[in-house]
């Protein structure tokens, strides 16, 4: 299997009409080059620019949505887009989600993950978007992608949600900044190793709202070995991995099953 990570930059003075029609051209050119392509998360307006939010929020058949189903179907690969500022309607109001969307190589939207863990603490998204509250996989012929995004990675036990899911492969679209890059790296490997999966953790370039990003996409095998690693300007990564290999690690070093659950409290 071959899967392009699209590490594309975010600038300001760029339009979020001109980066999408950018991100769509970039995605087409993948045709007959990558089975399953992968853009960051927030790349319309930038992870950090949070006063873009609520101004450049959309639903999922949006103009982001309706491109992206287009070029995934022009180049006829598995689309993982990143993530767009959701905006979704109920009882009457309106909340905003950081929100993932993967299409078929049909253009069919087959996903939606409205992220979990909210970066900010009491400021910028943490406030401004509400929080997900479902694990997502999303099923491919050779393979079961695990959809997070980016905060999210330091929070193992989502991973093992998505592992108990059937997930092989971990998907991570986001926005690092640079001032954390090995952090980035670390938990990538990390996520890889403890859950005997792949991980394709595709980042950012450019600088969002002042905040330099770390680029530095990265595919990490079930081993921990990095199969392959961006630099921090916008670029594409393309990788070749087995998808079995997962399989077969956990057959060969059999980890998992020696998980232990429901472990009582120390005694006082």
């Amino acid at each position: 299997m071959r899967a392009s990570l699209i590490q594309i930059a975010v600038e300001e003075g760029e339009s979020v009409e001109s980066r999408r029609s950018r991100a769509a051209a970039l995605v087409r050119e993948q045709a007959d080059a990558a089975d399953l392509v992968v853009l960051p998360e927030l790349w319309t307006t930038g992870a950090f620019a949070y006063e873009e939010f609520a101004d450049e929020a959309e639903s999922l058949d949006g103009p982001t949505a309706e491109a992206m189903a287009k070029a995934a179907s022009d180049a006829g690969v598995w689309l993982h887009a990143g993530s767009i500022p959701e905006r979704a309607s109920s009882d009457g109001g309106s909340a905003l989600y950081n929100t993932s969307l993967v299409f078929s190589p049909s253009g069919e939207l087959v996903a939606s993950y409205r992220k979990i863990h909210r970066f900010g603490f009491d400021k910028g998204e943490a406030v401004l978007m509400a929080a997900g509250e479902d694990l997502v996989t999303v099923r491919l012929p050779e393979t079961t992608l695990g959809v997070a995004t980016c905060y999210d990675l330091r929070f193992p036990e989502l991973f093992r949600g998505l592992v108990d899911a059937g997930a092989e492969t971990l998907v991570i679209p986001a926005g690092w900044p640079e001032r954390r890059r090995a952090h980035w790296t670390l938990l990538a490997q990390a996520r890889a190793v403890e859950n005997q999966a792949f991980v394709l953790a595709c980042g950012t370039a450019g600088t969002h709202a002042g905040v330099p990003q770390a680029g530095h996409s990265i595919v990490v095998d079930p081993w921990g070995e990095v199969l392959a690693e961006a630099g921090r300007g916008e670029e594409v990564l393309t990788v070749d991995f087995d998808p079995a290999m997962a399989a077969v690690t956990r057959e060969q070093f059999p980890a998992l099953k020696d998980r232990v659950l429901g472990l009582r409290p120390p005694r006082r």
